[in-house]
C-alpha cells in the first residue's frame, strides 16, 4: 500500500485503534464461533447451509481500512472503533439458489429473536442485478444497487454483553462465491492496477451470474416436474 500522507495525530489513533481491536480480539471470535454454532444446529437454517465459514479481521487490513477512512477525514479513534467498523467479525452462509433465501432469512431473524441478538442495522442484499432487486424486495430485504459486480445479503449482528461486538453475516450463493473468492484475492484490500484484470473480473461477474440463474431454473424445473 503506498504511503498516504496523514498527522501524527492521526497515525496515533490509527495505531491506538488497531490496538484495541487486537487486545479484544477473542470476544470477535468467541462471539463468531456462538452464531456458527447457533445456525448449524437449528433444523429449520441447516438444511440450506451448503457451507459455512468465519473469519476475524486481518490487523493489516483493518489499518489499511482506517488509513483510508483518515484520508477521508474521518479519524476514527479507539473508543469509536466498533461502533464505527461492524465487520471486525464475520460470517459467510453459501447455499445453491436463490430461491432458498426467503426462508434463510427467516430462519436467521428467528434464531436472533430466540438468542436476543439484534440488529444493528436492517437487512440488505447488495445487487447489480434489477431482477434480481425485486426478489430480494419481495423476500423482505432491501436491496441495493452496487458496482461491485455480485449478489449478497448482509446482516450486522450485536451480542448480548458490554462491549459492542458486532459480526457481519453474508449470505449468499455458490456461484456468487466464486466471483467473491477470486475478486478478493486480487481486488482487495487495493484494486489490481491491471485494467485487463478488471475486465476479467466484469466478464467472471456476468458469467457467474448467469450460471446462478441455470441453478435457479434447474430447481424450479426439479420442483415443478416433482410436484406433477
Amino acid at each position: 500500500m503506498r504511503k498516504l500522507k496523514l498527522t501524527r495525530q492521526a497515525r496515533n489513533c490509527i495505531d491506538e485503534a488497531v490496538q484495541h481491536f487486537l487486545a479484544n480480539k477473542g470476544l470477535f471470535e468467541s462471539f463468531a464461533q456462538a452464531l456458527m454454532a447457533y445456525f448449524q444446529n437449528d433444523a429449520k437454517l441447516a438444511p440450506y447451509i451448503h457451507f459455512m465459514k468465519h473469519r476475524i479481521k486481518d490487523p493489516q487490513h483493518l489499518r489499511e481500512k482506517l488509513i483510508r477512512k483518515a484520508v477521508r477525514g474521518e479519524v476514527i479513534e479507539k473508543s469509536k472503533l466498533f461502533g464505527r467498523i461492524t465487520d471486525l467479525a464475520g460470517i459467510r452462509i453459501i447455499h445453491l439458489h436463490t430461491t432458498q433465501m426467503k426462508r434463510i432469512h427467516d430462519a436467521i431473524l428467528a434464531i436472533l429473536e430466540e438468542q436476543q441478538l439484534r440488529l444493528v442495522e436492517k437487512p440488505s442484499a447488495n445487487c447489480w442485478d434489477v431482477e434480481y432487486e425485486t426478489i430480494f424486495r419481495n423476500f423482505g430485504i432491501t436491496p441495493r444497487s452496487r458496482g461491485s459486480m455480485y449478489t449478497t445479503v448482509h446482516y450486522v449482528v450485536r451480542a448480548n454483553q458490554r462491549t459492542k461486538v458486532t459480526c457481519e453475516v453474508q449470505v449468499r450463493t455458490l456461484m456468487d462465491e466464486v466471483w467473491g473468492e477470486v475478486s478478493h484475492r486480487v481486488n482487495y484490500p487495493t484494486e489490481s492496477p491491471s485494467s485487463s484484470c478488471q475486465d476479467q473480473l466484469k466478464v467472471l461477474a456476468r458469467l457467474t451470474s448467469g450460471c446462478t440463474r441455470l441453478v435457479d431454473s434447474i430447481f424450479r424445473s426439479h420442483l415443478d416436474e416433482s410436484n406433477d
